[in-house]
């Protein structure tokens, strides 16, 4: 029988924080999203910005990645270019951008254990790296709905397939709501509430509603 007598209000220590936490954002692209079709491409989108915006509220360090943007794949997507725009994309001709050093040195530069990562495709370039990076050592969380596949046997497969390696799915949501965990924490309470309007669909409409109705109420997750 377990022995509870010790149990304390501490977290796991697999939770992600913001100060263990790097996110690597894959190929948002559009010649990528043109062969998506495991979700609808503007969920994804959402997601990821969402995503990013979540990262820029806890001072999270975000890498972007693009493949053969001039050739091929075109530019990063716009949101992205417009939240960082002092960061320039690592260009690579490598599905797997962990085979391309200059990727690996900018997340080992961080120092940070977890990595947070998504990207198109969900069985490429995201199994591929996070795999990767998994049998190096690090925590990878990979948020599905910032992800997409070219169907939806393909992304599924993926998931199961990193999952098998210890790699956690997650969504863009509980990834902010994880860096949150307590509504106390006042500093990223109001842009985090304002990341969740935005981008949260209808739980974002109740946090708005909560705000114009009860704005002396505390938004709960």
């Amino acid at each position: 029988m377990a022995d509870f007598s010790n149990a304390k209000p501490d977290p796991a220590s697999s939770l992600l924080t913001p100060q263990d936490s790097v996110v690597v954002l894959v190929d948002h692209q559009p010649q990528m999203f043109f062969g998506t079709t495991s979700a609808d491409r503007g969920s994804i989108i959402n997601a990821t910005v969402g995503l990013a915006k979540g990262a820029k509220v806890f001072d999270v360090p975000v890498i972007l990645t693009t493949v053969q943007s001039k050739s091929f794949s075109g530019p990063l997507l716009a949101p992205l270019a417009q939240l960082f725009p002092g960061v320039a994309p690592i260009d690579r001709s490598t599905m797997n951008c962990w085979e391309d050093p200059r990727v690996v040195d900018a997340v080992r530069a961080t120092g940070r254990p977890k990595i947070v990562m998504a990207g198109l495709w969900t069985e490429v370039c995201i199994a591929l790296a996070s795999l990767s990076a998994a049998e190096q050592g690090y925590q990878v969380y990979v948020p599905t709905d910032a992800c997409g596949g070219v169907s939806q046997e393909a992304h599924d497969n993926a998931v199961r397939r990193m999952a098998q390696h210890d790699i956690v799915p997650l969504t863009w949501l509980t990834t902010v709501l994880e860096w949150q965990r307590d509504w106390s924490r006042t500093r990223t309470y109001d842009a985090v509430t304002r990341v969740i309007e935005e981008h949260a669909g209808a739980y974002g409409l109740g946090v708005a509603y909560a705000h114009a109705m009860l704005p002396s109420h505390a938004a709960a997750a």
